[in-house]
């Protein structure tokens, strides 16, 4: 981390964060990098969130324990130890190819949305699974029905959790490079259009790091690379304030 930090403060300044690279104007920015970074979290965290909550609410409060789900637990489970090329692939395939996609930001987020999802799922069981008994036994035997104490006990009892896993999520997506690679692209322009720029090709800042180190732009690399560590820090940090929060 120090390496980086000496090879990389150099090259932050305000123009690197501020523009875009212009080969006419001979300068070199991530802020497009950046916007493609935000497009790609925001969408995959509200296609993904809901999916993966009401999957851990199905399987904790509604399934009745037995061998389906203990066989979508361990799926989940390998899910998750997957190498994220391989999403990159299907993704590439799959949305990218037979869904007609080509290499965009909705390709992109719809690819990490499937990788993400046993990080949610598993995450938002465990927390469910932590909320005792009583609470459930004592919300049914005053009449209410399951799915009112689900929504107005159980959920809010374990959101410290939800939001872990939230946050977990979106430290994954921004260290991803590998499987945006093959379905977002390496674009690095800022948006015409807010809607119309989730249907083109945009590269984050994982991808530019990788697409400077490859041309032997090793500055550039390395202060995109210590701004990924102070981002992948704070959220860190969010994450252990978000558990005390919890905890108390």
């Amino acid at each position: 981390m120090a390496c980086v930090f000496v090879r990389g403060i150099g090259s932050i300044n305000l123009e690197f964060l501020t523009t875009v690279t212009s080969a006419i104007n001979g300068t070199f920015g991530i802020l497009g990098n950046i916007v493609n970074a935000l497009y790609i979290i925001v969408i995959t965290i509200l296609i993904a969130t809901p999916i993966g909550i009401g999957a851990a609410v199905y399987l904790t409060e509604y399934a009745k324990p037995g061998k389906l789900v203990n066989l979508i637990e361990f799926t989940t489970e390998t899910l998750s130890g997957i190498p994220s090329i391989i999403y990159g692939l299907f993704g590439m395939v799959f949305f990218g190819t037979s869904l007609k996609l080509g290499f965009s930001i909705l390709c992109g987020s719809l690819t990490l949305t499937i990788m993400i999802l046993p990080i949610i799922i598993s995450t938002t069981q465990s927390a469910l699974k932590t909320i005792h008994m009583s609470y459930r036994s004592g919300a049914m035997g005053i009449g209410a029905t399951k799915w009112y104490m689900i929504r107005t006990i159980i959920l809010p009892s374990a959101m410290p959790g939800i939001v872990t896993a939230v946050i977990l999520s979106i430290g994954r997506i921004v260290g991803e490079s590998a499987a945006l690679l093959f379905t977002a692209g390496s674009a690095y322009l800022l948006p015409k259009s807010f809607f119309g720029h989730i249907f083109t090709s945009a590269g984050t800042l994982t991808i530019q790091m990788y697409l400077s180190m490859s041309k032997a732009e090793y500055g550039q690399a390395f202060g995109i690379a210590l701004i990924l560590i102070c981002v992948v820090l704070l959220i860190n940090f969010l994450t252990k304030v978000v558990i005390k929060l919890g905890t108390k």
